[in-house]
């Protein structure tokens, strides 16, 4: 007898993994979406991200979960502001690149879910440190829109535990104009919280998508 079929996407738990606990109470404290979503936080940089979403995936956990990488980033191209959106494409390291699923889904459910705020695509490439100044002029040089230190660990992370969609969605906490040294830091990270807080809505109906591959 053949083995029950497993989860189909929208069945499948959606994992949001998150470094810092501003950004987890950020998206647990907007509108609740209709399915089963998790929000992980996982610490600080590359490391934590990948013990964290490891014990997430294992068997006990959420093993079959979608995995959406989120928070705040760091905007690399000009004319970005606080707030501003970032929906991967896919994620880059010293370890290599991720591509992400479904980009397409995820820039038009979150243009409904925030209306107004801008929408970047592009490679977001990973850190394992606080990026500025020409450390982000040269890697806005390698085609990346914006840095964040746990995107690209999680995806590869969570990959590893087995084929899933995954995506990462970021929100512009400091860009080239708007630096988080300089006076404005506190009302740009206001509004990043604010667009961080509307966004888990988007990401349920990226995850319940029937044509979202199981890569």
């Amino acid at each position: 007898m053949a083995g029950a079929p497993g989860p189909t996407a929208s069945q499948a738990p959606l994992l949001v993994a998150c470094a810092l606990g501003i950004e987890q109470l950020a998206l647990r404290s907007g509108k609740r979406p209709g399915g089963p979503v998790r929000v992980l936080r996982t610490g600080m940089g590359p490391r934590a991200a990948e013990a964290a979403v490891a014990a997430a995936l294992a068997p006990g956990g959420v093993p079959d979960a979608a995995v959406i990488a989120s928070g705040f980033c760091a905007g690399l191209a000009p004319g970005m502001h606080p707030g501003d959106l970032v929906v991967a494409e896919e994620t880059r390291d010293p370890d290599g690149a991720t591509p992400c699923t479904g980009t397409g889904l995820l820039v038009a459910a979150l243009a409904r879910a925030v209306p107004g705020s801008a929408v970047h695509t592009g490679p977001l490439t990973g850190s394992d440190h606080v990026v500025r100044g020409p450390e982000r002029t040269a890697l806005r040089a390698t085609g990346a829109i914006a840095v964040d230190m746990e995107s690209a660990a999680t995806l590869r992370t969570a990959l590893c535990h087995g084929p899933r969609p995954v995506a990462a969605v970021r929100v512009v906490v400091d860009a080239p104009e708007h630096e988080l040294v300089r006076i404005g830091t506190v009302r740009g990270g206001i509004s990043a919280f604010r667009v961080l807080r509307a966004v888990l809505p988007a990401f349920y109906e990226w995850h319940r998508s029937s044509t979202l591959p199981r890569r």
